[in-house]
């Protein structure tokens, strides 16, 4: 829930669509990247085929967040979406892993998946919205969430 005042919500609304739109060639290939055989495809077969590969996407876990901070680097991102990466990230492979696989390693999968699905609905909106909006599609609301602006 956000605790800005509506004046001020809008006022950074519009600021984080005027960022997104300024950065959104390098975020929409961040996502081309991250959604490709090997930002995509590759770590997650690497779940299943219990691969120590996996670990690798943190990687990219660690990319969309720093790019997703940059857009609004004065606001604290959502404790959720913080707590789901940091679970997510940080990790090192120990064979030991291989005795718990999906506890240890689902983390890191939901991790890229959530920072996956903020960075696409930021090139998603950001190509389409103007400014701030009165109507709010849910994509948009979640990246307003995501900057506690919803």
């Amino acid at each position: 829930m956000s605790f800005l005042p509506e004046p001020k919500r809008t006022e950074e609304e519009q600021k984080l669509v005027t960022n997104i739109k300024e950065q959104l060639p390098a975020l929409e290939k961040l996502l081309t990247e991250a959604s490709g055989q090997w930002g995509y495809e590759d770590p997650i077969y690497r779940f299943y085929h219990q691969s120590f590969k996996v670990y690798d996407v943190q990687k990219v876990t660690r990319r969309v967040l720093e790019n997703l901070q940059s857009l609004a680097p004065h606001l604290s991102m959502n404790k959720w979406f913080m707590q789901i990466v940091s679970s997510g990230t940080g990790k090192e492979f120990t064979p030991k892993d291989n005795d718990d696989w999906t506890n240890i390693t689902r983390p890191i999968v939901e991790a890229f998946f959530h920072a996956h699905y903020m960075l696409e609905m930021v090139c998603k909106y950001g190509a389409q919205l103007s400014g701030a909006v009165t109507r709010i599609p849910t994509g948009w609301g979640s990246v307003l969430y995501l900057f506690n602006l919803r």
